[in-house]
């Protein structure tokens, strides 16, 4: 750790070499979040991500990033879930990933789409049966009378499909943010951090990159 922390060091002495170096930020990201699987307790793909309703009011819940493609970050869940539906009034979202053991973190925020059902049905189909069967079974957001009730449903999805051919519900598949803004910070001594932030117009615009004052 100590020597990562100094290496972290000698790769700011210049501008966006090292450690911030690069053209393509989503490149960026994938190699952070490499280092992290590497010294993160779990879930190095954790994100805190924000939504808010269509009055404008916020609220942020974790959920697993998913894929990183170039141009976008995935993520999946219910639709029909208070994300779900705060998505379709309001499709915006942000999210932060910190990561405590590298001392960095990354923000990004932008415009949000549903992916592709052939997307959505591959990443299905990689997940466990019993998260499968979850995903079938639970109503998400929506009140539930006991946890047994739902233990019941999902061992009744199990029994009725097999752990083979539990399909992917309609209201579940992915979402894509696409960014037009994305920071990437790293903690520096007596707190002067370093902060690189990428911003465009639009989706499809050339990035403008600056460094902000911690």
């Amino acid at each position: 750790m100590a020597e990562n922390v100094l290496n972290d060091a000698k790769n700011r002495e210049t501008a966006r070499d090292g450690l911030f170096a690069g053209t393509n930020p989503f490149d960026i990201v994938t190699h952070w979040l490499d280092d992290a699987w590497k010294s993160e307790p779990n879930d190095a793909n954790a994100i805190a991500l924000a939504t808010a309703d269509k009055s404008g009011l916020p609220n942020v819940r974790m959920v697993l990033l998913k894929e990183i493609e170039q141009g976008g970050f995935v993520f999946y869940t219910n639709s029909e879930s208070a994300k779900g539906g705060e998505l379709a009034a309001n499709a915006q979202a942000a999210f932060v990933m910190h990561w405590k053991s590298l001392g960095r973190q990354v923000r990004a925020r932008g415009p949000i789409e549903a992916v592709s059902a052939e997307q959505s049905d591959a990443y299905f189909n990689s997940r466990h049966p019993q998260s499968r069967a979850g995903a079938v079974a639970s109503e998400q957001s929506r009140p539930l009378e006991a946890r047994e009730t739902l233990v019941e449903a999902t061992a009744a999805v199990r029994e009725k499909y097999g752990d083979d051919h539990i399909p992917r519900p309609d209201h579940w598949h992915g979402f894509r943010i696409r960014p037009v803004e994305i920071e990437f910070w790293a903690d520096g001594e007596h707190r002067l951090h370093d902060r690189f932030r990428w911003t465009r117009d639009t989706p499809d615009a050339d990035w403008t990159i600056r460094r902000l004052n911690p």
